[in-house]
């Protein structure tokens, strides 16, 4: 059994300055990402971008300002973490990065029963998906600094969620 690498939403729309669902933080969490793109390369472990990608009518605009319309710069992943020819890109339509999918497929192809979440936001998509790999039976690890909520306060209380309720770890590991 294997692990793979998860980065959620690193996309313009959640990171870029004038983005309309900024997430404060997100740039700043781009090196502690890039550190975890670098060590997975090194280990041959599968990279797996989750990217939301909405249509003009998604019924999350209810919710939420416009953002990830399918075929917009905002749609795209930031330049600094562009991924590879061998990286995986999987567009999802809601929070979790499992609900209506291929990812469950992928992982079982790869024999992956360990994921390491990185992206945002820690209490929004990085939350949900965490706990649907812990229902599914994945092991499951979200380095603190590489992930970033949408406040401070939500960063806190999804990481303790992820921590007491799913008992996945929440440590930074060393390079």
């Amino acid at each position: 059994m294997g692990k793979a690498l998860l980065i959620i939403d690193m996309l313009n729309d959640f990171v870029s300055d004038h983005a309309p669902l900024k997430v404060k933080g997100a740039k700043e969490i781009i090196p502690n990402i890039k550190k975890q793109i670098k060590k997975a390369r090194k280990n041959k472990i599968p990279i797996i971008y989750l990217c939301d990608r909405h249509k003009n009518d998604n019924t999350e605009f209810s919710i939420w300002p416009k953002h990830a319309i399918e075929g917009t710069g905002g749609a795209e992943i930031v330049a600094q973490l562009k991924p590879s020819k061998e990286d995986i890109i999987i567009h999802k339509t809601t929070y979790s990065g499992f609900f209506k999918t291929e990812l469950e497929q992928i992982l079982k192809q790869k024999n992956i029963d360990e994921l390491i979440i990185t992206g945002v936001a820690t209490n929004i998509c990085v939350l949900y998906t965490a706990a649907d790999a812990y229902m599914r039976g994945y092991k499951v690890s979200v380095p603190e600094d590489c992930v970033v909520g949408i406040t401070p306060e939500d960063h806190k209380f999804a990481l303790r969620q992820i921590k007491e309720v799913l008992k996945s770890s929440t440590e930074v590991h060393p390079n």
